[in-house]
């Protein structure tokens, strides 16, 4: 791993680190500090009506625009007459049509969606809606297939439940890693290592392989690893465990701290208490599509008038 006072780390040695890394690699390299604009190719379509405005807080630019966004995701698999479109749906909230010999699960259809830096946004929607579909391509692990969609911001993906590195690595390993994934330099990496783990309680058992953690341990450990540094823009999945039932009280602190931090904030959950605690605005999510995108408690009332028990 050489030195942990080095400044920095060069990309072969960067490569080694993450073995095991998401479908898109612009992810990783976005995190070492590359463009964070993106715009997809396909023509621009007129803009959707925007979302409400929160006086005082917005910037006049907005950090994310998608017009006509559609993402489609192709299924490699040779068993098309038994492959159920019901367990497709399930995992990807899309709907399965076939292309040519193949096919292709319409994660998210024609989203229009202007967000300006300060906003704070619920995602609302069952299982299978595309809500986390939706964080992923705000984060870059997609990329649209067709539509318009600008990002000028960097949007931190709080929304996978297991570290992207090799199990094989210890948990120092892994957290270096991370650290380098997010600032391309090991500048500062000392503190926050110590920070990480007196949060996490693992003491000794950091320099140990993450194969040989409990999933208490290795959910304690991802929880202080993410939620170690504020970010500007943040795509949270309620999903994300703290682990068990004695570490909860200190992560909840913790985690209310860190999104209260967060200039902009995506956040997907099923609780409405939470929703209200940090949003203002919300997206109910249907099949892939945005139903309603207006303020919380109408999309909240939205929700539960006109989806759940359908």
């Amino acid at each position: 791993m050489g030195d942990e006072s080095s400044s920095r780390v060069g990309p072969t040695a960067l490569v080694r680190l993450v073995f095991r890394v998401f479908p898109d690699a612009r992810w990783i390299n976005r995190m070492s500090g590359s463009n964070p604009d993106r715009i997809s190719a396909a023509p621009a379509a007129p803009a959707a009506a925007d979302g409400p405005i929160v006086p005082g807080l917005l910037s006049a630019e907005p950090v994310l625009e998608m017009r006509q966004v559609c993402l489609k995701i192709p299924v490699f698999t040779t068993e098309m007459r038994s492959l159920g479109s019901t367990l497709l749906r399930s995992v990807t909230g899309g709907m399965l049509r076939r292309e040519g010999s193949g096919a292709v699960v319409e994660a998210l259809r024609d989203i229009n969606l202007t967000v300006h830096h300060g906003e704070r946004i619920a995602l609302i929607g069952h299982n299978g809606a595309g809500k986390s579909t939706f964080l992923r391509l705000l984060s870059g692990i997609y990329k649209p297939s067709s539509g318009q969609m600008s990002v000028r911001t960097f949007v931190y993906p709080m929304i996978n439940k297991s570290f992207v590195t090799s199990q094989e690595l210890s948990g120092l390993q892994a957290v270096k890693a991370h650290y380098l994934m997010l600032n391309g330099n090991l500048r500062g990496f000392p503190g926050f290592l110590q920070e990480v783990v007196a949060f996490s309680g693992l003491g000794d058992y950091i320099h140990l392989p993450i194969k040989g953690y409990s999933q208490g341990m290795v959910a304690r450990l991802l929880f202080a690893v993410l939620t170690g540094i504020s970010h500007d823009c943040l795509a949270l999945d309620e999903g994300i465990g703290a682990g068990d039932q004695r570490f909860v009280d200190a992560a909840q602190k913790r985690l209310d701290t860190f999104i209260a931090e967060a200039g902009t904030l995506f956040l997907a959950s099923h609780s409405g208490d939470l929703l209200r605690r940090f949003c203002q605005r919300g997206l109910v999510f249907d099949g892939g599509r945005i139903l309603w995108d207006g303020p919380l408690e109408g999309a909240l009332a939205y929700y539960h008038e006109h989806l759940v028990g359908a």
